[in-house]
């Protein structure tokens, strides 16, 4: 099973936009006599590899079954290829959530559509702007109903031209904190603004280019998060008075740049790493495709159903 990286928000499409991006971890489960297995190799492998029933894949994983009304398995084995970085703002707890999800369903012979995993991977997740392009690939859309609090997604085709650039940071910031600084109120002139630039990037991304930079504007969160990740602050401060479009990916404290066509040769990548370096942190710049596929499950074995 492979789930790709995601970036959320986009700038000014707070907890509803979301992009899948060309990086992903890998998961293997099989279903065994008995106990748990899990071993993890890459990103944040120290952190999580003795993590029992706490991992967040098998949380997933036995929620799921739960959900499905499946029996758990007599016991699991899990391998995990860790690529997307912990805490950095580009969407490992939602892989992570995706995958248990779909390996559940997967092993429990029912079906992986993305549009039958998302609600759950939402109410677990607390939000469903990462889950949804980790589920669907590409540029989504994701709402929770009123009524009904659950989760929806539209997906939409990014421009084939499109060249996502991630500045990972070298630490992390816990996203409850980050989420911690909103404030509870903000203007109405920001907030109209803001919806403004939203419909503008899903435009942009999809269609008109030219208006990237503008459309990535952002008046609702990032600057609100400042003051626990001044580094990513400054990069994207940077960025955007050279005219590169850029924000901050998620919750942060990575960024992303959004190059275009033409726009993505070497000497480009060369300014955007002229630019992180005044910074005087140690980013890791990583040119990434869109991830137009989203999750892929692969069945090897009979249902356990």
């Amino acid at each position: 099973m492979r789930v790709p990286a995601t970036s959320a928000n986009l700038g000014p499409g707070f907890d509803a936009l979301g992009l899948a991006l060309g990086l992903h971890d890998e998961i293997d489960v099989a279903v065994t006599g008995s106990g748990l297995s899990v071993e993890v190799s890459g990103e944040g492998a120290a952190e999580v590899a003795h993590a029992g029933e706490k991992h967040l894949v098998v949380r997933a994983m036995r929620v799921a079954f739960d959900d499905l009304g499946v029996d758990q398995p007599p016991g699991l084995a899990l391998r995990c290829v860790n690529r997307i970085p912990h805490g950095r703002g580009l969407g490992s707890s939602a892989a992570a959530i995706v995958a248990g999800i779909l390996a559940a369903r997967a092993l429990a012979g029912a079906s992986v559509d993305p549009q039958d995993a998302l609600p759950l991977a939402s109410a677990l997740e607390g939000h469903p702007d990462n889950v949804a392009p980790c589920l669907f690939g590409g540029l989504t859309i994701a709402w929770l109903a009123d009524s009904t609090a659950a989760a929806h997604a539209v997906r939409l085709e990014p421009l084939e031209e499109l060249r996502p650039v991630a500045f990972i940071a070298p630490e992390p910031v816990s996203t409850k904190v980050a989420r911690g600084l909103l404030p509870a109120s903000v203007p109405h002139a920001h907030a109209a603004r803001n919806a403004g630039r939203a419909a503008l990037l899903v435009a942009a991304l999809t269609a008109r280019p030219d208006a990237l930079f503008d459309a990535s504007e952002d008046l609702l969160h990032q600057s609100y998060r400042a003051p626990v990740m001044p580094a990513t602050h400054e990069l994207v401060s940077r960025l955007r008075a050279a005219g590169v479009p850029a924000v901050v990916s998620g919750a942060g404290p990575s960024a992303l740049a959004f190059l275009t066509g033409d726009g993505a040769g070497e000497a480009d990548l060369e300014k955007l790493d002229s630019i992180a370096r005044e910074t005087g942190t140690h980013w890791r710049i990583t040119p990434l495709a869109v991830e137009r596929r989203g999750a892929s499950a692969v069945p090897d074995g009979p249902s356990i159903r």
